[in-house]
């Protein structure tokens, strides 16, 4: 008598094992992460971890030395910064372990920092109005910027869109948030007049490209995704349009340290609030799944104090008859 097996279940396609590699690792790490943001956070991380360790280091020998060699990068970096690159790290560790490949945890001796409290973190309009129109930054990075204070949109959702993410004819945009959710994000005229200037001739592809064509092999070749079909370039990467606009915005801050592409956002809600927008209409227009999360952005700080300040000057009040 034949006996007939029965099919089982098909095997996981990429089912890491105790002997791979931290590059192995990292990769199929990356591929479990939805939020295509979060996924592009995640990769600045540790792509550093794979050149540190090498490529070929297994992932069960990860050392504590290791990570805070892959820190020591953002030492003399804002606590946000630093707290970002961290988590990305312990995502990957916490994730590495239950898979069973990491019987450690190397990022034990890393701690978080705490940011330091700041004040008005808003940019005055009057500075933002002649930053924006200074023709002599770029047209991709005016307009970056510009996109980014209408649609109060966190900047690594600006920077992950795609030509056809765009909505021209109703001035929006499709963004993955935070969470992997699909969102839309809108603008107004400025960045609509903008906008057809930085697109001509491109149907396809990242909105905003970095100035060189992209790598086609190798360690630094972006995903496919990340390639403009028309021109070869590259995605602009998130650091590099941080270290531009600091550079540019520093003439303008009077402590010539420049602002961050965040500060963006921050101003463009308080600047919303302090013209009187309600709690529910900002939570519109930032896409905060709690009121409460608000309350960092629209504190209303050093502009509505100099106002409130100069109407209640007793010399204001006196008018000549």
């Amino acid at each position: 008598m034949s006996v007939v097996s029965f099919p089982g279940p098909p095997a996981p396609a990429a089912d890491p094992s105790p002997g791979t590699s931290t590059t192995a690792a990292v990769e199929l790490f990356l591929e479990s992460v939805q939020a295509a943001t979060t996924r592009t956070g995640y990769a600045e991380t540790l792509t550093r971890l794979t050149a540190v360790a090498g490529p070929d280091h297994p992932v069960a020998a990860l050392t504590p030395e290791q990570y805070a060699t892959v820190m020591n990068r953002w030492t003399a970096a804002a606590a946000a910064t630093w707290n970002r690159h961290l988590s990305a790290l312990v995502s990957f560790t916490t994730w590495a372990q239950r898979q069973d490949l990491l019987a450690t945890n190397p990022a034990r001796r890393l701690e978080r920092r705490k940011p330091a409290r700041r004040g008005d973190r808003a940019i005055p309009a009057a500075r933002l109005d002649k930053l924006f129109s200074d023709s002599k930054h770029a047209l991709r990075e005016r307009l970056l910027w510009r996109l980014l204070y209408d649609t109060a949109a966190r900047a690594e959702e600006i920077l992950s869109l795609d030509v056809e993410d765009l909505d021209l004819e109703f001035r929006r945009a499709r963004v993955v948030s935070k969470g992997g959710a699909i969102e839309y994000v809108h603008w107004a005229t400025p960045t609509a007049r903008l906008l057809p200037r930085l697109l001509t001739g491109r149907t396809a592809g990242p909105v905003f490209l970095a100035d060189r064509r992209a790598p086609a092999s190798g360690s630094r070749a972006p995903a496919r995704g990340d390639i403009c079909p028309a021109t070869g370039r590259g995605r602009l990467s998130y650091p590099r349009a941080e270290y531009l606009f600091k550079t540019a915005s520093a003439e303008l801050d009077p402590h010539r340290q420049g602002w961050t592409l965040h500060q963006l956002r921050h101003s463009a809600l308080q600047h919303l609030a302090q013209a009187g927008r309600t709690a529910p209409e900002l939570q519109a227009k930032s896409r905060h799944q709690r009121l409460a999360s608000l309350g960092r952005y629209v504190r209303l700080g050093e502009e509505t104090s100099a106002r409130i300040t100069a109407e209640a000057d007793p010399a204001q009040r006196r008018r000549p008859r």
